[in-house]
Order: C-alpha cells, then structure tokens, then sequence
C-alpha cells in the first residue's frame, strides 16, 4: 500500500536510512513498499537488495519535483521501465529539456498524480493518489467519477517526532530560510510515515476500490535485477574469442620488448595470466585500458598505471604499468584470481593539465550514453551540521562561526546551542549532496540510463546517481582515471629542460633513476623538497632515519609511512630492525620465509594475506575478505570481523601461541583500509625516483616546474626557496619578461603574472599574449595603451616592479599611471604612429632599502628581494645552524629560524604540533611542541621564531624538542611610519602551511610491547 517512500537520499528532505526503511518494513509486517525519492534512484538496489533478505516485494521508481512542485510519483513496472524513469530525468538534468507537468512518456511505468493536481484526461497507465486526509474530498461528484482512477497515498519521509523535527531543519538548510519562515508546501505533513497496513486500509474502507486499484497496481510491478552478470562493456573488438586473441598477442609483442632476452619465467608468467583472464572474461578491460594508454601515448601525455594493477606482467607488457612485477616478486593473485568476488580496477594516473582531454576520448569513443563517471554522496560534515543547522535556527555569523571552528566542548551552551547540537548529532553520516567521484568511470554494455539516471555536475562530464560501492555490487568495474601535480612537474620539467637546454631527457624510461648513486645520496639526505609522495616533512624524516638510498627501500618506506602500519608501531620497529639487523629475531618460522626483505614486519597488503594464509592457515575466500578490508573498498573493520574468529580457531588448531596469534592479529587488524599493495607502493616509488633524478640533475628548472603546478605539500614560496636554494636568481614578474607561470632564462627565474592575487586572469593572460604579437613594452604609457587595465591593477603592477625596467622610481610611475588614466575606463589605444611621451620632472625620493620586500610580501604573500631574516629587528642567527644539529644529540640549542609548516596531531596528554622551518642558511630542520609547552609557547602565526630546545637524533634523524619559543618582530614596515598599527599589518600577515590531524596518537613503543624477540610455547 505504500506507494511513496522517502529515504534519506532525497536530499535535504528525508529523515530515514534505507536500512532503517526496510527494517520498519519488517517490524510492521508490511509485505510489499515502494522507494520513490525525489527526482533520485540513489537507493534503489540497496532497497532491493535488503527487501529481498527480509521477503518484502521491493517496488522501485522516483518521486518526480520540479524545484518544490510535486508533478507526479513514477513506479517502474519492470527493469525497462526503470530505464524509461531514468531517461526522462536525465534529459532534464544534462539536456536541459523541460519535465512534462503531465503525460510522460511511459510505456512501462505507472504515473500518478497527487489529487490537488492532476490532468484532465488520463492514460492508461496514469492514475491519482489520494492521500487519507483527503478521503472527504471525494463527495465531490468532480472527483467522484475518477474512482476507477484512484489510488492509496501514503508518504513516507520520517518515523518520529524528532525525525520530524529534523526535516523541518533539512527543508530549511535547502531552502536557505529559517525554520520558522518556512511554508506550508516547503515540507511534508505531520501524517507521513509508515503505519500498519491494517490501520491505512482501515482509513478506505469506505472506498474498497481504491485498495483494489493499489493492490492491483503493486502486482503488476516486478523489478528483477541480476547482481551477477556483468554490466561493463562485453567486448572490445567484437567476440570474446577475438578480444583474447588481440590480448595474447599484444602481450607476446610486449614481451619481446620488455623481456628481450627470452626470458622463460617472464613467459611463464604471461601464460599464466592470459589463462585467468581469460576465465574471467576480463579481456576486454585489459583491451579497453590499453586503448586509452595508445590514446595518451599518441598525445606525448605521461602516465602512471598503479595500484593492484601493477601486479600484472600482462599489464607491464600492455604499456598500461612500468613496473616488472617479477623484478620485485609481485604476484598476480593480489590483483586477479578465481577466489576474487568482485573484480578489480586499473589505477592510471595523468597530468592534472591532461586528464580532461583523456576522460573526452573517452566519452567520445564509447559514446556518452554508455559512459560516466561514478557519483559520491558528500555528507554532512562537522563544520557545515553546526554552520547550516545553526543557520537554520537564525545565529548570526560570529556565532555560527564558533560553533564551525571551535570543539564541541567550547561551545557556548544556551538553548539553541543545545538545539544545534541535538539535531546536528542526527544529521551525522546524512547525505547533504550528490558529487562526482574522484577518479572512477564506468564504460556499459548497455545504455547507462537502463540502470541509473544521470546528472551534470559543473565539471561537465556526467554522473551516475550511485556511488562506486553499489556499482560494484551490481556488476561495474571502474575505470580509474586520476589526475596529480606530481605527473605535471615531471613532464613541465621535462619540456622546459628540451627548451632551454636542447637536452631530451627520456624519463619514461625507469631505469635512468631507480638506481643512481647521487639521487640515491640526495634520498638518504632527505632532500627532496617538490618530489612527488617524498615530500612531506614525515617522509622526509623517514628516509633519513632508514637511510634510504635504493629503490626498494624506498618502495617499502612508500608503504610504511601509511596509518595502518604506523598505528600498529610497526614503523617504528622496521626503522629498528633496518638500523639493526642483527638485534632481532623473527617470532616465527613463516615470518622469516615470507617477511624475510622487510625484517618479518608486514609492510604491504600482500604481506598481511601471507600472514593470514601461511601463519594463521586462513581460506583464499577470507584472503579476499582481508584484502578488500584493507583497500578500503568494504566496512574495513566489518569486514575484519568476519574472519577473526575462524583466525583464531585456525591458529590454535596450528599450535600457536595465543599471545602470539593476539599479536599478529592485532597487527593485521591495524591494517583496515590504511595500507598500500606492494604495488602500488613500488609505482609510486618510480615517480618519487622520476622527479628526484629531475630534481638532482635539472634543479632550477624542475623547481620552476613544481612551481607552476601549484607545488605539493608546502606552499608555493617554499618552493621558490627551494628554487633559490638550487641555484636560481629569482625575480619579480616583469612585463616584458613574465609569463603567465613562472618562467627560466638562465638562472634567471622570473615570477609568473599567476601568483599576483589582485590581478585578473583575463589581464595576466594578456600581458604575455600582446607582447608576443607586438613586441616588448616600451614605457608605462605603451603599455596602457594595449592593456586594458584599471588603475588599482596597474598600481599593483607597480608595487611589484614589473615596469622596472623603465628605470623610474615607482613613486614616478604612480604618478604617471594617475596621469594616464585620470577619469578613464581602461581600454585599448592603438594609435598609427607613437606619439612622443610626456615628460615629467618629479622629485626624486629616497625609499627606504626594505620597502620593497613589504610590497612583494602584501602582494605575492612572501618576500624575493630579500630573507624573511633580513626584516628581523634583531641581527641574531642563533647558536646552531641545521647542517650541525647531530653533533647535539640530548644537548640544548638555540636557533632562529622562519617557520614554513606544522602539523597538529592529537596524543594522550593534549593537542601537540610538529614543526617545519629554516634556518638563515636556507636550511631545513624540524620540531616537537607538546601540549605543555604549546600552552607557554603557543605559534603566533607565520614568522621568525627564537627556538629553545633539546635535540633528539632518532636513527640519523634530529628533531628539536621546544621548551620555550617567540615570535621575533620584524622591523616597523617603512611604508607606513606614521601609522603605527599599519607598520606591523605585513608581519601579522606572513603565512605558513597548517595541517590538522583527528586520528588517533601514534603508539609509543613501550605502549604496543611489539615482540622483537621469538616467543616460546607460553607465549612469552
């Protein structure tokens, strides 16, 4: 009887889970319901799924609204119909077609009306829902004679008065309105949730042949669905038998050049894998993934194949990966096998500059009704349940932005506070709005609308209405197509090194940097400022305590920074046992043989499916279980929890000790969703390797490079520091020498126009543009000819100096520009012939030396003319430099240094931050600040600081612990020094790069009692 069910994912409106649904279903009795969210079909397999556990008849279809007009509820009468559902809202969300108000077109799916609005003819298959309250409406002899028309409408949208409460709240978040100013259509009646079945016949009893009607209509309703069948595209070139043939002998071509030596193990292994491929019918993925790499490689574009993918001989001789799976003893299985549920996906990676022509090949070559991108729900988060609900309920700004910024118990609590965080707490884990996926793309046999319809978000490519959890379940494999920073540098660094140096460095080919003795010195040195995932103040700390200077250190130390190895203490002890190998003993038998290369610590996802199998005697079914855990593509700990208990049983039947299998389970545990493939760790390690032998032989120009993709982990002045540290004369964007990004002559490393924040793009973009067509600049006055540009972006320009070359003071140029534009729009003035420019004779001014750097600090956000050092009040260096800090291990320094980054991370004792700076040197170094001196010594913003501290050197790794620290003052800035709260506005304004971490403390090692030595019979 139940005809119009809400679930949470009509957004903004509905209060109820589809779990929480279907299980009120139950507890009610009710045999048969429909889901009809509005204008989504977000929940309908879930729907399906679970009606048919608990043997409920699931009905599906959508509640059709235009803006907050309800036009009609639709009931898909099969799978065909759910197809037609679809393609009517997808033609409104991506075609821009108007909804009927009446008379879809459906062959296959009812339609009906609400009572208050409705057509006069109908067809067929439409009909009118009456609600029970509107029962008495039907004395009207007008009404009356569309009873063989009418049907039961309950809807569904909440189940109490909380919940009810709560969409009020929902309707106004969506609204942007307050509670209070809603209006009555704005949300739902007070009567719509579920009732028993007896109580709403009851309601028409009177009218016998309305339930007759909604009995009938819900028997002609049968959505059947196959979970199983496959639903990506079949085939590639036409059959699977010719699909198989195409792949054995690009695989065999691709053997020859990877493998030229005839190598029999590499043949072995393809064999091996064409024949499981083969019985998965997974051919035609292969086929389709390697067609988009030929794309990409008639393009020049770069790629990076990762992830479980890498596994594969076949994909490396595809081209799709670069990493020989049999050189780092990778197995197949990880990726593809006969006990895989679900199967798996290639994770390719581009420029982030090129990826949008790749997903458009793409679209254009499978057809846009058969291609799109994964949807994601994008929940309410802490910051926006406390910001919107807090809005709804009418707080002013300052209020809202307390309760957005500050923890929960630093909330003022009065009564709308408690409101907030009453019904906030409710709204946790609610989908606030549909987004597309990250990365996955989903290729159909079918047309994608016969299973979801589809939307348009602003990026332009479309969206289903599911997220990539359900495409799996109903037979998707996605195509991962991700974009990053890392891949432009290194291809950026790459052109501009052809450019300015006529030199062509061959970077796709891997072998040139994975094993070379000065990038191996720079990585045991940590110095890899811009280099992708090696970065970080963390991963830089790691590769000097591990001393890392070959490839597969670094793979493993790619996997070993991950929480889940961390969290479990197991980095620590790695860090240990590669210091000290002989200090150690492997706790068991199978550790030694499987963990032998990482010290018997599980490193990757393969070593935790070692374990599972070889020590704790698990299944492959469970293995798999484990492996999707740890991928993050299940309830990870769920997921865990399913196999703990035949674990242990498996184990005590092996004879273990119970401590011992505690503790390796304890440490499989830890792995849940936070851990790379061994794969993937060693694909990334060949991009970190790629733009660390760039960065080690081609400095300024791979430093302009990370530059102009926006950088990576720090900010884009350290990055310029980095710049000048490698040898590069930096310079101020000049309009007769900048570009839009950052460019190189020489050392000479130019400013792009992209980092002035006040100037346009349309204007940054021009400037370089007009030059190339007309040549150089010749005077201020020349340029505003052909620039059409206003007064406050040609001062800007000014202050920046790029007219410098004018040779006029800037105060003359401000003059000047004033002259120019006096009372004028900005437009162009193209004249004949140049008239003669206009003379002005000004006085001359004697500019303070650092005016200057206070104008490229309010502009750019950083000085270039000078240090940060050199605008300190003091001339004190302090009494170490970075370069010397391991000759004090356990002895107190103090330093002056400018701080860059710090990372927030929480432990027992309260809130602590880590700490990155430099010193006067241009020297990187790093800080521990725990809670009781943060609350002596808190950070005041970006700056200099004076550091006192004790230094720890951990495994050829030195960190400062601060005991005390204070900001130092800049000098007064000289541009305003007759205003005293201006002069300081700059040095309050300096920047730095903040990260904020909620997960739990890293263990110490006394805390996890990891065992380092074997442990006997007891245990012990």
């Amino acid at each position: 009887m139940y005809l119009n069910c809400h679930s949470y994912h009509s957004l903004r409106y509905g209060t109820i889970s589809v779990k929480e649904l279907v299980q009120e279903c139950v507890e009610l009795n009710i045999q048969v319901a429909a889901l009809t969210d509005i204008n989504t079909m977000t929940g309908i397999y879930d729907f399906h799924r679970l009606c048919g556990k608990h043997g409920i008849k699931p009905v599906v279809g959508m509640e059709i609204r235009n803006d907050n007009n309800l036009y009609y509820i639709c009931l898909a009468k099969s799978k065909h119909g759910l197809g037609e559902i679809n393609r009517l809202l997808t033609g409104y969300n991506c075609e821009g077609k108007e909804l009927p108000k009446y008379h879809p077109s459906f062959s296959d799916v009812f339609t009906i009306y609400p009572l208050s609005d409705f057509p006069i003819k109908l067809k067929s298959n439409e009909y009118i829902g009456v609600r029970p309250e509107e029962l008495n409406l039907l004395i009207n002899p007008k009404l009356k004679r569309y009873l063989s028309k009418m049907v039961i409408l309950q809807p569904v949208t909440y189940r109490t008065k909380k919940e009810y409460n709560l969409h009020r709240i929902l309707r106004a978040i969506d609204r942007n309105t307050l509670v209070t100013k809603l209006e009555e259509n704005d949300y739902c009646k007070e009567n719509e949730k579920l009732i028993s079945a007896s109580g709403l016949i009851s309601a028409y009893r009177q009218y016998p042949q309305i339930i007759r009607n909604t009995t009938w209509m819900l028997e002609q309703c049968h959505f059947e669905f196959d979970y199983t069948q496959p639903k990506n595209k079949r085939h590639f070139t036409g059959s699977k038998e010719s699909d198989f043939q195409l792949l054995k002998d690009l695989a065999y071509k691709g053997l020859k050049e990877r493998y030229p030596h005839d190598d029999e193990t590499a043949r072995a292994r393809v064999e091996k894998e064409l024949t499981v491929i083969d019985l998965l019918n997974f051919s035609a993925y292969f086929l389709i993934t390697w067609d988009i790499i030929q794309y990409s490689n008639t393009m020049g574009f770069m790629h990076v194949g990762r992830g479980s993918g890498a596994n594969s001989i076949i994909a490396y001789c595809l081209g799709i990966t670069d990493i020989c799976p049999l050189e780092l003893d990778l197995y197949f299985e990880r990726f593809l096998n006969l006990n895989r549920k679900t199967p798996p996906d290639f994770d390719i990676d581009w420029s982030w500059q090129e990826r949008d022509m790749i997903l458009q090949y793409i679209f254009d070559k499978y057809g846009k009704d058969h291609v799109a991108f994964c949807g994601t729900n994008v929940e309410f988060k802490y910051k926006s349940i406390f910001r919107e609900v807090g809005k709804a309920f009418g707080l002013p700004k300052e209020e809202l932005d307390a309760l957005a910024t500050q923890p929960v118990e630093q909330h003022d609590v009065n009564s709308v506070s408690r409101l907030v965080h009453k019904y906030g707490k409710l709204l946790e884990k609610f989908p606030n709005q549909r987004s597309m996926h990250a990365c996955g793309i989903l290729i159909s046999e079918e047309p994608i609308t016969n299973f979801t319809a589809l939307e348009l978000p602003p990026k332009g490519f479309p969206i289903v209405q599911f997220d990539m959890h359900i495409a799996e379940e109903i037979g998707f494999e996605k195509f991962d197509i991700l974009s990053q920073r890392g891949l432009g540098t290194i291809n950026d660094a790459v052109k501009l090194i052809e450019e300015k140096r006529g030199i062509t460095v061959d970077i796709r080919n891997t072998k040139i940097s994975k094993d070379e003795s000065k990038c191996n010195e720079f990585l045991s040195q940590g110095r890899t400022i811009g280099c992708f995932y090696i970065e970080s103040p963390a991963m830089r700390g790691l590769l000097r305590r591990l001393k890392c200077d070959n490839y597969k250190t670094l793979v493993a130390a790619s996997s070993i920074i991950r929480p889940g190895v961390a969290q479990s203490g197991m980095m620590k002890e790695y860090i240990f046992r590669h210091n000290n190998p002989d200090k150690f003993e492997y706790f068991h038998e199978v550790f030694k043989k499987e963990l032998g290369e990482t010290y018997g610590i599980m490193v990757y996802q393969e070593d935790v499916i070692k374990i599972a199998l070889h020590f704790g005697g698990l299944s492959a079914p469970d293995g798999d279980i484990l492996r999707r855990a740890m991928s993050g593509k299940g309830r990870s700990l769920t997921a865990l929890q399913k196999v703990k208990n035949h674990f242990f049983e498996s184990c005590e039947k092996l004879g273990h000790p119970e401590q011992l299998s505690k503790e390796v389970y304890r440490q499989i545990e830890s792995f849940a969703g936070y851990s790379f493939c061994k794969a993937h760790s060693a694909s990334y390690a060949v991009e970190s390797y790629q733009s660390l032998y760039l960065k080690v032989y081609y400095p300024i120009e791979f430093m302009v490079a990370a530059i102009n993709n926006g950088g990576g982990f720090y900010r884009t002045e350290v990055y310029i520091h980095e710049t000048r540290m490698s040898g590069g004369n930096i310079l101020n964007p000049c309009v007769n020498k900048s570009e839009l990004r950052t460019t190189l002559y020489g050392k000479d490393v130019y400013l792009g126009f992209m980092h002035i924040e006040k100037l346009e793009s349309k204007i940054a973009a021009l400037i370089p543009e007009e030059r190339k067509k007309n040549g150089e600049y010749l005077s201020l006055e020349n340029f505003v000819k052909r620039i059409p540009i206003g007064i406050e972006t040609l001062q800007t320009l000014i202050f920046i100096g790029a007219f410098r070359f004018t040779g006029k003071q800037k105060h003359e140029l401000l003059i000047e520009a004033r002259f120019l534009l006096a009372g004028n729009k900005p437009k162009v003035q193209l004249t004949l012939l140049e008239e003669p420019q206009k003379k002005y004779t000004l006085p001359e001014v004697n500019r303070h030396p650092m005016e200057d750097a206070f104008d490229e600090i309010e502009i750019l956000g950083f000085p270039v003319s000078v240090s940060p050092f050199d605008l300190l009040q003091t001339k004190y260096r302090g009494s170490v430099m970075a370069r010397d800090l391991t000759k004090y291990h356990k002895k107190q320094v103090k330093m002056l240094a400018y701080l860059i980054a710090r990372k927030h991370v929480p432990t027992k004792r309260g809130a602590m931050y880590f700490g990155t700076w430099i010193d006067a040197e241009g020297e990187y170094f790093d800080t521990a600040h725990f809670s009781d001196c943060l609350a002596q010594y808190p950070f005041q913003g970006g700056g200099c600081y004076l550091l006192l501290g004790t230094v720890e050197v951990d495994f050829h790794f030195p960190a400062i612990t601060i005991q005390m620290m204070a900001k130092m003052p800049f000098i007064p800035d000289p541009r305003y020094s007759l205003d005293k709260e201006k002069a300081y506005e700059a040095y309050n304004n300096i920047r730095e790069d903040i990260s904020m971490t909620w997960r739990k403390p890293y263990p110490q090692q006394h805390e996890i009692g990891l065992p380092r030595m074997k442990m006997n019979s007891n245990g012990k």
